[in-house]
């Protein structure tokens, strides 16, 4: 279950999916969804949890709250200080977008519309 503005998803970029994945899943024993070359989802109990993200270079991972309104949530991200870094975009499952928090923090927010 979702629940508004918490901390929802973690993904972490990895420059090989095939070695995350044999890494994970032996060191750790996470189930894996994998929906191709570029993304791989982590199994958590319920739900996913998280994602491998095909990426030229490792990044910090990137963290994504929920929200139960997601143009509201864009305003709020604004209206507090911080900077809208990718707007709104769709991708399966949803609508995100990623901010700045002011120390330069990413993070990502999305909604299921």
């Amino acid at each position: 279950m979702h629940s508004h503005h918490a901390i929802d998803y973690v993904e972490l970029t990895v420059t090989d999916t095939d070695a995350a994945r044999a890494f994970y899943s032996q060191a750790f024993g996470w189930q894996l969804n994998d929906y191709g070359p570029e993304y791989t989802g982590i199994q958590g109990e319920q739900e996913e949890q998280g994602g491998l993200r095909l990426d030229t270079t490792a990044r910090p991972p990137l963290v994504i709250l929920y929200s139960d309104d997601l143009d509201k949530s864009v305003d709020s991200v604004t209206q507090a200080g911080g900077t809208i870094t990718q707007p709104p975009y769709e991708f399966p499952g949803g609508r995100r977008f990623h901010f700045a928090d002011p120390a330069g923090n990413e993070l990502a927010v999305w909604a299921t519309s």
